[in-house]
């Protein structure tokens, strides 16, 4: 299974919060390909930068070594840009981009992200 996680749940996972099961199943299963965007780094980068988000300095080596990077196409771009406005958060708006042209499930907690019709993981 390949997995994509949505920023919010990447956070949970690296500060040992509490996903759904089944989730946290698939995102411990070693025989799972489970990929960061790029996105994801640059939400939670500008986050950082605003003082809305704290990391710890362990949290990108877990992410590097834990997760396979997912860089951001120019197909992506183009998809996330013509998307239903079903969500106004761009950052989302790219994960649903990347699961649909990848064919990756992903794992979010954001129901929005379901009138896409990417497949998803409840976490």
């Amino acid at each position: 299974m390949n997995l994509l996680l949505d920023t919010h749940v990447l956070l949970w996972w690296v500060h040992g919060e509490r996903i759904r099961r089944e989730a946290a199943a698939a995102i411990a299963d070693i025989d799972n390909v489970k990929f960061v965007s790029a996105a994801s780094i640059w939400e939670i980068s500008i986050k950082t930068t605003r003082g809305k988000l704290s990391v710890d300095e362990a949290f990108d080596s877990v992410v590097e070594d834990d997760f396979e990077p997912l860089p951001i196409t120019y197909a992506d771009a183009r998809l996330a840009g013509s998307l239903p406005d079903h969500h106004r958060d761009p950052f989302d708006r790219m994960l649903v981009a990347q699961a649909l042209n990848y064919d990756l499930l992903l794992v979010t907690r954001d129901p929005q992200i379901g009138l896409y019709g990417a497949n998803i993981l409840p976490a």
